[in-house]
């Protein structure tokens, strides 16, 4: 089965309306022989707050060294966001067997009219991944309520209730009281129910649950919030019967230390959790589109809150910026308590009234009669949250504030501004073109009827369902060709789409779609990015902004697995820099700690002793000094010994080093990793290696992004032989030109790497296979290639340079 069909039984699945009661749920499990069985489960109940708690929980338990399975929901951008083991996401692979093995099950069921719910089918998806997967605890959020929920299947270790709101009183009840014995359900049989609930909801819990462990200023964790600490981080403080915990979160609002609070507990609740584990997992606990700051000049704010109470909590969390006027975006779904939000959210001096792209979306005008009827003089309406956004941020002066709010399906539109990727693909036979074409999820007949066309400028891209259909109009009246997914309409969702044509058909392209409504300005924008079409480069004075630069590496480390030990000594060091200045290095990567399997860690001040005395004495040399390091105090030694460049091998795993390169304003390079040191027994699923990476550090390179640093100044690195084949690292290799998808530089370190046994050279014999490498890079694109061997990859790039008339 292929994933759009896969995906399309799903959705239409979402016809059946929610039901209550788990039978449907376990019928399902049963006919998959109960596959949920092996893994320990916490469950998080509650009106507001419980997908921050779960995203805490998670991070928590992932930093004291568990495999963890996360379901959450709704999905910003693909539903398989909603079932992850260890951050990422389930592949399309995986979910397509999974559909295939459910299907007779759910057909079966229709036909007896007892059809399983979109939701419930969901949850099933999510229980199985986690058990096939065995991972060691699962978080789960309760979809509504808890007594009836489908996630009430299971029998969970530990669970909490976060808050009780009047909500969905058509199905849990017409009281506080009646919600909250609804959702403490969910208690689990050996340890108290944790809540940061108060009033009538907390004693409706308590009689219910019985045991209760509370959260807050007063309560058995006690919390204590400590207001922001930068623009995207807040100090929080919490302390129970044995443990006290100061830490930063990058969720601000003083309801996050709440959060945090009752995600600590639930993680003491689970196993061994350190206090160092609940501080370092709740500084890495993010969560997108919950106050989510993504610049200061203005101040831009990305907040889902979509019910009175979480409007009245984002009023209280904004009131801690200085800002002059507040320019608010706002789309809300048609059923929500329109003016409850407008009263509760912060006093705008201009509103934009927009509609996500779906039909539970209320009408615009609808909401702009919300607003001025509150007393906004200023109150405009744009159709696509996007083209909203781009108006406000336009208008909005360097100490003003833009907010987007209203629901989640905004938010994750108006981020679409800063996550979405352009992929170019480089197509140059049919058999590419039937590739790319497949991996947009064309249908099987499309593939045949458009593969011929798609030899020439090809572009990836995921936009939503009305500006495919605009795109592809445009497209295919200059005469291209406009690919989309087989998925069918749905009304809440991207789709894949491949744009095929000659670059004066996107330029016309670009032209065109400046004048349409729908945020296709925004899509145009993105196209010239991608094929430079009209963009004036920002320029730094880096070497790799002209040409392939070369970095040589430098490890003073004794157990380096290409040059342990040979420049250990700071003399051999220095002598080793000098000699790749001479061979026309551009930037010399100075490591002092190993990443290859079975290396031990090495503690912060021996490596800081390591590194800084060779970097003091080879600043002055006619090349760059990066420091090749995990940790940020490494990293700010580096910088006052005189590095310029930060290279992190473990993608930001210490929150504090984005910071520091923000701080320096300096280069950082972020590797996609998911181990360092290398686990060679760690087995990762792509469905498409080059994709899945590049949408992993898209993620990274907007926390950086959002530390302070310029896109510009963000390098991004596929890490090969890291989680990655053989094939997989030969993949990467030949698609290179691909990572500038994410509008970064892109380093390609393959020196020596075990990746060419596959074509039989052993760790001894790889100098010629590394060259090879560094050909292949630099022709497709590479800003910078990481070698050992710097005269002959010198060389390399050079010819490369030749050929293609770039000298």
């Amino acid at each position: 089965m292929e994933f759009h069909d896969a995906a399309n039984f799903l959705f239409d699945l979402r016809r059946f309306r929610p039901k209550p009661g788990t039978e449907s749920t376990a019928d399902l499990l049963a006919a998959l022989d109960d596959p949920h069985e092996g893994p320990r489960y916490v469950q998080i109940a509650g009106s507001n707050g419980k997908g921050s708690t779960a995203k805490m929980t998670e991070s928590v338990l992932r930093e004291a060294g568990l495999t963890v399975g996360l379901y959450t929901s709704p999905h910003f951008d693909d539903l398989r966001e909603r079932v992850q083991v260890d951050g990422r996401p389930m592949t399309k692979g995986t979910l397509a067997e999974f559909v295939e093995a459910i299907k007779p099950h759910v057909v079966e069921r229709a036909a007896e009219g007892q059809a399983p719910t979109f939701f419930e089918v969901m949850t099933g998806m999510a229980l199985r991944e986690f058990g096939r997967r065995d991972v060691d605890v699962a978080v789960l959020e309760v979809g509504i309520g808890g007594r009836y929920d489908a996630t009430s299947v299971i029998d969970p270790v530990a669970s909490a209730v976060t808050s009780v709101t009047l909500e969905h009183t058509e199905i849990l009840g017409d009281t506080i009281g009646e919600i909250a014995r609804d959702k403490a359900h969910v208690a689990p049989r050996n340890a108290p129910l944790v809540t940061a609930a108060e009033g009538e909801a907390l004693s409706a819990i308590e009689a219910q649950a019985g045991e209760v462990l509370t959260v807050g200023s007063d309560g058995d964790v006690r919390t204590e919030y400590g207001g922001r600490t930068n623009h995207v981080e807040s100090a929080i403080s919490l302390s129970g019967p044995d443990w006290t915990v100061d830490a930063r979160v990058p969720l601000l609002g003083s309801y996050q230390a709440r959060n945090a609070g009752i995600a600590a507990a639930l993680s003491r609740q689970v196993g061994a959790v350190s206090e160092g584990d609940i501080e370092t997992g709740l500084r890495n606990a993010h969560w997108p589109g919950r106050f989510e700051v993504m610049g200061e000049e203005p101040l831009t704010v990305l907040d889902g809150a979509h019910n009175p109470g979480a409007c009245e909590a984002l009023s209280e969390t904004l009131a801690e910026f200085e800002y002059d006027d507040l320019f608010l975006v706002v789309g809300a779904m048609h059923e929500k308590d329109h003016q409850g939000m407008a009263a509760a959210l912060p006093d705008p001096d201009h509103v934009v009234c927009t509609q996500p792209d779906l039909d539970r979306a209320e009408d615009r005008e609808v909401l702009a009669r919300v607003f001025e009827n509150r007393g906004v003089e200023d109150v405009t309406t744009r159709a696509a949250v996007s083209g909203a956004l781009t108006r406000a941020l336009s208008e909005a002066g360097p100490d003003d504030c833009v907010l987007v709010a209203g629901s989640l399906f905004a938010v994750a539109e108006a981020r679409e501004r800063w996550t979405r990727t352009e992929i170019p693909k480089r197509v140059r036979d049919l058999g590419e073109a039937r590739k790319a074409l497949e991996g947009t999820h064309v249908t099987s007949a499309g593939v045949w009827r458009m593969r011929g066309k798609a030899v020439h400028r090809v572009l990836k891209t995921r936009v939503q369902r009305r500006q495919a259909q605009y795109l592809k109009e445009e497209m295919l009246s200059l005469g291209g060709e406009c690919a989309l997914s087989g998925l069918n309409e749905q009304d809440d969702e991207t789709i894949d789409v491949l744009l095929m044509g000659t670059l004066a058909q996107f330029k016309r392209l670009c032209e065109k779609l400046e004048d349409q409504p729908y945020g296709l300005p925004s899509v145009a924008r993105r196209v010239r990015e991608a094929f430079d079409i009209g963009i004036e480069p920002t320029s730094h004075g880096f070497p790799w902004e002209e040409r392939t630069a070369v970095m040589g590496v430098l490890n003073v480390t004794p157990d380096s697995f290409h040059d342990g030990g040979e420049y250990e000594r700071v003399e051999d060091a220095v002598a080793q820099a000098k000699r790749m200045v001479e061979a026309g290095v551009d930037v010399i990567d100075v490591g002092g700690e190993s990443t290859r399997p079975g290396a031990d860690v090495v503690p912060v001040e021996e490596e800081i002793d390591r590194i800084v005395p060779v970097i003091e004495r080879i600043r002055d040399l006619d090349a760059m000094i990066s420091v090749d390091t995990r940790k940020a105090a490494v990293a700010r030694a580096a910088m006052e010994a005189g590095a310029d460049v930060l290279n992190d091998v473990s993608g930001l795993e210490d929150p504090e080093m984005r910071f520091v390169a923000a701080e320096y304003d300096v280069p950082l390079i972020v590797m996609h990793s998911l181990d360092a040191p290398v686990d060679p027994d760690r087995e990762v699923e792509y469905d498409d290696v080059v994709e899945d990476v590049i949408n992993d550090l898209a993620e990274r390179v907007l926390l950086a992004e959002k530390a302070g640093l310029d896109r510009e100044k963000i390098v991004v690195d596929p890490g090969l032989g890291f989680a990655k084949s053989a094939d997989e690292g030969f993949e990467i290799l030949g698609r290179t030109d691909e990572f500038h998808a994410l509008g970064c530089p892109v380093l390609i370190g393959h020196s020596h790497k075990s990746m060419f046994e596959r074509i039989g050279r052993d760790p001894e014999n790889r100098t010629a296979a590394t060259v090879a490498g560094t050909t292949i890079a630099a022709d497709h694109g590479a800003d910078i290639v990481r070698v050992h061997d710097v005269p002959q990859n010198v060389a390399a790039v050079r010819a490369v340079e030749a050929a293609n008339g770039d000298r």
